[in-house]
């Protein structure tokens, strides 16, 4: 077998596991099935993946890649350039991988530990020491990283939003949360007790509902097996009893079917 045969049959690999992890889930797609589908043995498989979590570090790995060479840069930058180079390079990076990184998020944390997610880990970690600056206060770390989840988890709960506009919106969000504002007047300093204000505090009452839009993205993370309902839950922003009264719900079933 020559090199070139030897590069497509790995391409041809990661294609068909990347499809059939979608379709099935990491946990319950196996190297047979894998092999199976391609019309190749499970020997064949583990000549050029020595294990299943290999395959899943092979297909982070471009995403991985990316998101370390945009840090490197990031770093060699002053404070002000550095922070949206970042930002921007962070949401395009994320619009990029878009297609496998649910997958990909969910299923390294519980396979991965040892190596690509650490890497992963510590590339976030750098990202937020250059958005949160020199000398930062509590508030400045906490920014950073909430800056960081809002350039990367929309694009894996919101699917269905095309990616120029998700990708102005992000943007515009990250912004905002980083502009700089004056203090509350009881706000303290990084030592003493957190000032509590209630912002956005929601009124008891009926449990908020759900749109068509959030619906349909539920019930595809659902689907997919990748989110638990928890983390579906959290990010359509209702409860799991209400998530689970919308999924059970024959009347969506049919909204859905449209």
């Amino acid at each position: 077998m020559t090199l070139a045969e030897t590069d497509g049959t790995r391409e041809r690999i990661l294609r068909a596991a990347f499809d059939l992890f979608t379709v099935h889930g990491y946990q319950r797609t196996s190297l047979r099935r894998i092999a199976e589908r391609l019309g190749l043995t499970k020997a064949a498989i583990l000549y050029h993946f020595p294990s299943k979590g290999h395959l899943l570090t092979a297909l982070a790995e471009p995403m991985v890649g990316d998101l370390e060479r945009l840090v490197d840069a990031a770093e060699s930058l002053p404070p002000g350039p550095a922070r949206w180079t970042l930002l921007e390079g962070w949401v395009d990076t994320m619009l990029e991988h878009r297609g496998r990184l649910g997958l990909l998020l969910h299923d390294l944390a519980l396979v991965d530990q040892g190596s690509t997610y650490q890497r992963l880990l510590r590339i976030a970690m750098r990202a937020n020491q250059i958005l949160a600056g020199p000398d930062p206060s509590r508030r400045d770390r906490v920014r950073a990283v909430q800056a960081i989840a809002m350039c990367s988890d929309p694009v894996v709960f919101l699917m269905e939003v095309p990616a120029p506009v998700l990708r102005a919106d992000m943007l515009d969000n990250v912004r905002r949360l980083l502009a700089d504002e004056p203090a509350a007047a009881d706000s303290r300093g990084d030592d003493d007790e957190p000032a509590v204000r209630a912002v956005g505090r929601r009124r008891p009452g009926r449990p908020r509902s759900m749109g068509p839009e959030q619906l349909l993205a539920a019930r595809r993370m659902h689907a997919a097996g990748t989110h638990s309902i928890d983390e579906i839950a959290a990010a359509c922003g209702v409860s799991r009893a209400t998530l689970y009264r919308h999924l059970n719900s024959s009347d969506n079933n049919e909204t859905v079917s449209r």
